[in-house]
């Protein structure tokens, strides 16, 4: 990506994380590190997703918050809602997308890959499938937990025979409007990925492509809206597995006193007593398995 482009881009998404407190301190650091990586790509494509993706995050985080931050509580006993997101949840987010950024300049600058368009069904695209799909994915996740809390039916868990209604923001717990804000996340991210030098050969015929060289063809208008479908149901079934790992293998904490879920420090939900729960407190929590 260009210098003159990802510079003061890097510098605008800084000062706005920095002024809307939306990171923590390292969690900048680490966002700006991200986003070196991803402006090192000689495509626009890997920052744009990165942009799209942090400033849709943002937006959903702050719909209704107040209206979220009554449905749960922090560990310390007062109302719940997300704080400032940390570093680790920025390696969540990017941190793999970030490796199959690297992964591709490698082959792109050292292996003498091809750069200048991505061809359809050949084996040097998977790399950067597996980046949209990465962002797709987490995309889906964040709408999902954001939007999905708001639901006026109560979640169910998705580890349950009989999916039981559990409270809102129990890991694990979907909702039908959770499961169409993930797919909104994901599509968001697909639209974007459009961004991408497809490669072309010639006009297509009916809207599907002539075949191209070396057992791959060019996109048509049918594989391009193939690929915003599939990338969107990717992204999709990705928040639903990350639910599903999260009702098997992450408790939920939940107050006795209100029923609501106890989240942790930098809005976390809380597995455990955590550092920052009170004695006090901790005696009037229950435990969802």
């Amino acid at each position: 990506m260009k210098p003159i482009i990802a510079v003061p881009a890097t510098l605008l998404l800084v000062h706005r994380a920095w002024s809307r407190k939306s990171l923590t301190p390292l969690g900048i650091v680490f966002a700006a590190l991200t986003a070196v990586i991803h402006a090192i790509h000689p495509s626009s494509t890997p920052f744009a997703l990165l942009i799209v993706f942090f400033l849709g995050g943002t937006r959903v985080t702050k719909v209704k918050h107040d209206v979220k931050a009554r449905l749960t509580i922090s560990a310390s006993g007062a109302a719940g809602g997300e704080g400032s997101r940390t570093h680790i949840q920025v390696l969540a987010n990017s941190g793999a997308a970030s490796i199959l950024i690297l992964l591709d300049c490698y082959r792109i600058y050292y292996k003498n890959g091809d750069l200048s368009c991505l061809p359809y069904g050949r084996p040097e695209s998977l790399l950067m499938v597996g980046i949209v799909s990465t962002y797709a994915a987490v995309a889906a996740d964040t709408y999902s937990s954001e939007l999905g809390i708001l639901s006026k039916s109560a979640p169910r868990l998705i580890t349950s025979p009989t999916f039981r209604k559990v409270p809102p923001g129990t890991n694990g717990g979907i909702t039908l409007v959770g499961v169409a804000a993930g797919s909104l996340g994901a599509f968001t991210i697909a639209v974007t990925s459009l961004l991408l030098p497809f490669c072309s050969l010639g006009s297509p015929v009916a809207g599907c492509s002539k075949l191209g060289l070396d057992g791959g063809s060019a996109w048509g208008w049918n594989e391009q809206a193939l690929w915003v479908l599939a990338i969107t149901v990717w992204g999709t079934l990705g928040s639903l597995l990350d639910s599903l790992l999260g009702g098997l293998l992450q408790a939920t904490v939940v107050d006795k006193q209100t029923g609501k879920v106890v989240e942790g420090c930098g809005g976390q939900k809380v597995s455990r007593t955590p550092r920052c729960l009170s004695p006090a407190h901790s005696s009037f929590v229950n435990i969802i398995d």
